[in-house]
């Protein structure tokens, strides 16, 4: 039923909220946006709606803000690729700060207290003595992910990238990725695939690298790689056999409201909401 909802029965439930709240709403696309905001917000004040995808968020903010004048409604997306095409939303729609949500908290030092927690520290001293950083490393293997996503939606490419099983060709003692390995996982699952494997390499390699990687990196294939490092070389003894599932919640545990503060959806929001009389976030009083 959830995957059966438009984008007018959700301006159709803000209008029926409205009937006995009066306060902001916040649209976001799924549950998961619902846990995280709310941890940031006075749930008396404010009510966080899921709409169950990102283009019944745009539309339904769209239809409640320009035809409804509902003023107190604003909607929270993923950037996905959009950023990388160029385009632009206008508020009351705001996007996350990287690609998606995963990838705006891991960004933080969010990841750093998830590692703190996960890993065992004389492994992980090790391992980033002999290859850097784990976030270096974990941007640097799921970048390629993120970009291959992007040029097969730009160049209609029609690959498909789901259920992609990252411990084919990430590297188990470095972290490393194998993008020939990649691509083959890809094909593998890929019905329709105009384009030869050579062809996609150099594709790659072509793209000019952006001077924030974490626009193009998908927030899943960043935990991904992570989960495979806690569990075969850096964790600790309550990571094992620790889930994607698992990481993103302590992930998401650990994005408090500090990090939420440095990023611009935080001060574009409260921007928004101060120029339109209302209050959003818990510490903006």
């Amino acid at each position: 039923m959830i995957d059966k909802l438009t984008s007018a029965d959700i301006a159709n439930n803000i209008s029926m909220l409205r009937s006995y709240h009066k306060g902001p709403i916040i649209v976001v696309e799924g549950i998961t946006d619902c846990r995280l905001y709310g941890k940031f917000v006075d749930k008396e004040d404010v009510r966080i709606m899921p709409a169950h995808s990102k283009d019944n968020v745009r539309r339904s903010v769209t239809e409640a803000w320009g035809m409804r004048n509902d003023r107190k409604v604003i909607g929270i997306i993923d950037a996905d690729t959009d950023r990388m095409c160029g385009k632009k939303y206008n508020p009351p729609l705001f996007l996350s700060d990287k690609r998606d949500l995963e990838s705006m908290i891991m960004s933080t030092g969010a990841l750093e207290d998830v590692l703190t927690e996960y890993s065992d520290p004389e492994a992980l001293a090790g391992f980033e003595k002999n290859h850097g950083r784990v976030r270096d490393v974990i941007t640097k293997s799921a970048y390629p992910i993120g970009l291959l996503m992007f040029i097969s939606s730009r160049d209609r490419l029609g690959l498909s990238f789901k259920n992609i099983d990252h411990s084919v060709f990430i590297n188990r003692k470095t972290l490393d990725i194998d993008i020939r390995k990649m691509i083959d996982e890809i094909f593998s699952q890929s019905v329709n695939r105009g384009i030869g494997r050579k062809e996609l390499v150099d594709r790659i390699y072509g793209e000019e690298t952006p001077d924030d990687p974490w626009i193009t990196v998908r927030g899943h294939d960043a935990v991904s790689v992570l989960v495979i490092g806690l569990n075969e070389i850096f964790g600790s003894y309550n990571s094992t056999g620790i889930k994607n599932g698992q990481m993103s919640g302590a992930l998401r545990l650990a994005f408090g409201y500090d990090y939420f503060e440095e990023t611009e959806l935080y001060r574009d929001t409260v921007k928004w909401s101060v120029r339109n009389n209302f209050i959003l976030w818990i510490n903006h009083r």
